[in-house]
């Protein structure tokens, strides 16, 4: 069994004139594979094995970055099936003072795999506080949405 700290990931990005979209603001699809590459770490560190992106969910772009800005990434396990884990990734902007203003969220569904590519049994999560259990609950509520969506085709 592990806690959501054990897998905890913090990144951090400068935004640079290589990552800026036509309007000058930090390009969306680099956004997103940051936050991929987090969400990848996340459930790694929880499995112990290579684990794939099966799934985004909730992709909020609240706020932009732009050219010259600290984008920090955090990542955490909210909750974990048999071989799937739900992943959060939050994505703020920090100023020179500290301060973080969320810009993105975002919840991944990873999954975990054996040697020959198949899902595997992923350790159980220990939740410890209140807020992990929430998120725990949402995240339940989460995945059987997203069973829902599948079952409709969409």
């Amino acid at each position: 069994m592990k806690t959501v700290q054990d897998s905890r990931v913090e990144t951090m990005h400068l935004v640079r004139n290589k990552h800026l979209n036509g309007a000058g603001r930090l390009f969306g699809g680099i956004l997103m594979q940051w936050m991929d590459e987090v969400a990848a770490i996340v459930a790694m560190r929880h499995a112990g094995c290579a684990c794939i992106t099966a799934s985004v969910d909730n992709l909020q772009f609240i706020q932009g970055a732009h050219q010259g800005d600290m984008v920090v990434l955090i990542g955490r396990v909210t909750y974990v099936g048999t071989s799937s884990m739900e992943v959060r990734v939050d994505v703020y902007v920090e100023g020179m003072d500290g301060m973080r203003k969320i810009i993105n969220r975002a919840y991944f569904t990873m999954v975990a795999l054996d040697d020959k590519e198949r899902p595997r049994e992923v350790s159980r999560l220990e939740l410890v506080g209140e807020e992990e259990r929430a998120e725990w609950e949402a995240g339940k509520k989460r995945r059987e949405m997203r069973i829902l969506r599948r079952r409709e085709g969409f």
